[in-house]
This record gives structure tokens, sequence and C-alpha cells, in this order.
């Protein structure tokens, strides 16, 4: 059974429909966010017991109350809502650079891919998987990304330390030569 405090944060979560920091959950039922933390598990199986469709997802330092994904069908049909169209290959390796080496401009991702990426940086923003992080004190003042709790969420991350772990780098011969070879001045 769920004190009356943990039925405040489930229907602050409830009426917030998106995700919200635990400190202002915290500060709206007059607690610690240390507290909130430690009653997630519990409100997690709170849900579960009951029955209903509803799940609890922890989002890098935020909470949202999300029905469970085996209702997905039917929401869909009832709310007709449309099948989002799977993400591009180019749109990965931006999401992937951008989540592995954030906060970066489109310079950056720009510089690993070797094409120009605006556009897809710009369908990821709308699409809520990367925002503005701010802008950089470099001349031009460029916009820097970063990765989004919505980008969490669908990814099934609880924060940005979940991603795996890439593996090391691999030199091509070309690079091998290059770095162990002394280049000499022109004259």
């Amino acid at each position: 059974m769920i004190n009356p405090l943990q039925k405040q944060i489930l229907a602050i979560l409830f009426a917030g429909g998106d995700a919200v920091e635990i400190s202002r959950v915290a500060q709206a039922v007059e607690t610690e966010p240390e507290m909130v933390v430690k009653w997630v598990p519990k409100l997690r199986e709170a849900l579960q017991e009951s029955g209903m469709p509803f799940e609890l997802l922890e989002l890098d330092g935020k909470l949202q109350l999300c029905t469970a994904p085996e209702y997905a069908p039917v929401i869909q049909k009832a709310l007709e809502l449309r099948r989002n169209q799977p993400l591009s290959q180019a749109a990965l390796e931006v999401l992937a650079i951008v989540a592995y080496n954030q906060p970066v401009t489109r310079s950056f991702v720009e510089q690993i891919r070797g094409v120009d990426s605006s556009g897809v940086v710009t369908s990821l923003e709308e699409k809520g998987l990367v925002e503005e992080a701010g802008r950089l004190e470099l001349p031009g003042r460029p916009i820097a990304y970063k990765t989004t709790a919505n980008f969490l969420r669908c990814f099934g991350l609880e924060n940005i330390g979940q991603l795996p772990k890439l593996p090391p780098a691999k030199n091509t011969a070309e690079e091998t030569s290059l770095e162990t070879t002394d280049l000499e001045e022109p004259t």
C-alpha cells in the first residue's frame, strides 16, 4: 500500500504528462528529492500490482508516468496516432555522435560524418530527440546540441551513462604510417 505523499507524486506525474524534475516533485509534496528517489521502486511495484496500465520511468533526474508498452496498439487505434517512421541511417549516426560527445555543434557532427548534417539535426530537433544546450563562447557563438529526456525514453535508458561503451578506435594502415613517419618541413 502506498502512502498519501506517494499518491500525490503519482497524481503530479499523471497530470504533468511529460517528465517532471524529481526536485520539483519533492518540492511540491514537501519532502527531500532523495525520499522521492527512494519511493520509485515502491511506486513501480504498486502500479504493477494494481493491474493498472501504467509504468513509472526515471529519466536522468526526472520521473514520467507512461502507459505500459503492451497498450500501444489500442492507444494508437483510439487516438489515431500515426506510427513514427523509423530513423534513417544518417539520423542514427547523428544521434550517436551527439549522445556520445554532447554537447556538440553541427560543425562537429559534420566534421565526423564528412557531409552536411544540418537537415538531419533539424529533423531530430523536431522529433524531440535532441535540443539546444546553449551557445559556445567561440566566434559566431555556435549552438551546441544535447540529447533529450525523450531520447532516453525512446531508447530505454534512465541516463546517458547507460549507453553501451564504444569499442576502442582502430587506426587504419594509412593513419598508422602517418603517425609513425617524421614529416619534413618544406624548404
